[in-house]
């Protein structure tokens, strides 16, 4: 195997006859004299392993160990000296060398450990691209959207799921604790151990104590044999309690005992059984809120909070829509018996323009039935009576403008901009402008690329207009600094004008 050396030899003679013999066997050499000259050149990268001498001009060879590592990381550094002894060996190894060789060495035995130096090389890269692709296709890739809420979301999970921690999920419903909860367990390393679910909105009062911990045969009547609970049914194991915020408080201090002292006890049970249980709980409450109102216990919220992740509503990160709308009519064609064509433009812009209240399963929802319904690719008329409002709706709501044509209009109407003097846009927020249906109602699946485009410019637009055009308003609702706004917007060609409620374009 060869590869790219960095060779640091000062001795001309010896650095001569040391390229011949690496460039006989493939490598390509590059050769320095002075260790602060290779440490420079690593910096630009490129180089597999660097040969160093000891006795240099400058920095010895040794020193320039950790220097050379901080350049370029990773790369292995092979020591040569005429000077050996077994404290400078071993000093060698101790900063970072892979190998010391005294001088003067069998050629044939330096061949072999660069040789092992370059295959560790080539298996840590395969290694790295494997985690890169385990972490691009894992089960963190279930979570769709590539906004910098959502980002921050899967970051969080993938930094608290490896660790044996309690974790809160809080949300709106919709926005997709479950799922969050199911990825945290599925990087953990409690994945292949039991995951019991348990919805405490669903659980009877007078049941709760039951279900979470079980009871001993004649603990009540009707108890004829032994019952674990979802405590001990999620030994080794994961257990999520979802809805927590629906917990009856007479249940609450039984629960913040088992969290703390990992120990259960029965019904009827005399002796505590020991757990070993990650616990993950989930709302869609505000629970500081309820802790106010003295309907959640303050030590348990405390207890359940160590680490926290706030799943964004789908209202907050609407860039996301034509991704997860994808999403959803790529899942829809493998489970619906009839063809799903995909989205038009027109249909992405009707749903970017909605607010979700039932966030993302409310979209699942409206592009199912829009699909069921659609005689070809899902058009805007297809989303607006999904949601059961008349088609166009969401534009004359938006902005007062009439609607954009269907895919199976036969003349598409003139844009409200083409047949006056105005530059105004008046485009909703994530809609595409009106003059790009026209194309739309001819397409079949969506260009993804294109939408972003368009759903950053509109949102940009509805932005500016929410703030009378004043960027730096602006800037602060889209979460930009003003800088980062004004970049933007010279990218998509918006002159802002801050006397005026309206955007006009160049």
């Amino acid at each position: 195997m060869s590869g790219h050396i960095l060779l640091i030899e000062d001795d001309t003679a010896f650095q001569s006859m040391l390229r011949e013999a690496l460039e006989e066997r493939g490598h390509r050499v590059t050769v320095v004299g002075r260790a602060e000259d290779g440490i420079a050149l690593l910096r630009g990268g490129g180089f597999d392993l660097v040969l160093s001498d000891v006795m240099l001009p400058g920095m010895s060879g040794v020193e320039a160990i950790p220097h050379l590592l901080a350049a370029a990381p990773g790369t292995d550094i092979i020591v040569m000296t005429a000077f050996s002894t077994r404290e400078l060996a071993l000093e060698a190894v101790k900063l970072g060398a892979y190998d010391v060789f005294a001088k003067p060495f069998s050629l044939k035995e330096m061949d072999i450990v660069i040789r092992r130096a370059m295959e560790k090389r080539r298996l840590q890269a395969e290694i790295a691209a494997l985690r890169d692709s385990l972490r691009r296709d894992g089960p963190a890739s279930r979570i769709i959207g590539e906004s910098r809420a959502i980002m921050e979301v899967k970051a969080l999970i993938e930094k608290v799921a490896p660790l044996d921690t309690t974790v809160l999920i809080m949300g709106e419903s919709g926005t997709g604790k479950e799922l969050a909860s199911d990825t945290i367990r599925a990087l953990s390393p409690r994945a292949a151990a039991p995951f019991i679910k348990v919805n405490c909105a669903a659980i009877p009062e007078h049941l709760f104590e039951n279900e979470l911990f079980g009871h001993e045969k004649g603990a009540f009547t009707g108890a004829a044999s032994a019952q674990p609970g979802k405590f001990e049914l999620a030994q080794g194991g994961t257990l999520l309690l979802d809805e927590i915020g629906d917990m009856p408080l007479a249940i609450q201090p039984k629960l913040l005992r088992v969290v703390e002292q990992k120990q259960v006890e029965r019904l009827g049970g005399r002796r505590p059984v020991s757990l070993d249980v990650r616990l993950i709980a989930a709302t869609n409450q505000n629970l500081a809120d309820r802790v106010r109102e003295k309907a959640f216990r303050e030590d348990l919220y405390y207890r359940l909070g160590v680490a926290v992740v706030h799943l964004p509503p789908l209202r907050n990160r609407k860039e996301d829509i034509p991704l997860l709308a994808q999403h959803v009519v790529r899942r829809l064609q493998g489970t619906l018996g009839l063809p799903v064509h995909g989205l038009t433009p027109a249909a992405v812009a009707a749903l970017c323009a909605y607010d979700w209240p039932g966030n993302v399963r409310q979209l699942a929802n409206v592009i199912e039935r829009a699909a069921i319904a659609a005689e070809g690719p899902i058009d805007a008329p297809d989303v607006d009576r999904a949601l059961g409002r008349a088609p166009g709706v969401y534009l004359e709501a938006a902005t007062g403008a009439a609607p954009p044509p269907s895919a199976d209009a036969d003349v598409p109407p003139l844009p409200p901009a083409a047949a006056s003097t105005h530059t105004e846009d008046t485009t909703p927020v994530c809609a595409p402008p009106p003059h790009t249906f026209a194309g739309a109602a001819l397409s079949g699946p969506i260009d993804l690329r294109e939408t972003m485009r368009m759903v950053e410019r509109n949102l940009l637009l509805d932005a500016l207009r929410r703030a009378e055009g004043r960027q730096t308003e602006a800037a602060v609702l889209l979460g930009l600094t003003p800088k980062n706004l004004w970049a933007k917007l010279q990218k998509h060609g918006i002159k802002p004008r801050n006397e005026l409620p309206l955007i006009h374009e160049s």
